[in-house]
């Protein structure tokens, strides 16, 4: 009888450790610098949002809902991830009053599809 325990013991260590590599394995893959990356994404409510994404040196600001992506604007080279040892460099004020007016245009947007349901 203590066979058995110990051989479904060694099973259930020998199950868990290929787990654990496995996921190990699918970690360091996932890591790689891929074509896209998410710089950073806003909610504006329940499955609607903007999200700011990396493509190569093109940065986009896309506008995303549950059936939806919109392009809002494309920056090139001007917005780049700041290194862990740098400040965050500041971005000219013309952006942030473009993303300001299209935020609010949207806030306007939801505001009107609510009050006509």
């Amino acid at each position: 009888m203590t066979d058995l325990y110990l051989q479904t013991g060694f099973a259930l260590l020998f199950v868990i450790g290929t787990i654990l590599l496995l996921g190990k394995f699918a970690k360091k893959r996932q890591q790689k610098d891929g074509l896209m990356k998410v710089m950073g994404y806003q909610s504006l409510g329940p499955k609607k949002g903007i999200a700011m994404v990396k493509v190569g040196p093109e940065v986009l600001l896309v506008s995303v809902t549950a059936t939806d992506i919109r392009l809002l604007k494309t920056f090139e080279g001007v917005i780049e991830e700041p290194a862990a040892e740098q400040p965050p460099r500041k971005a000219d004020k013309s952006t942030f009053t473009d993303i300001t007016d299209k935020l609010k245009k949207l806030r306007a947007m939801k505001e009107t599809l609510y009050a006509v349901k």
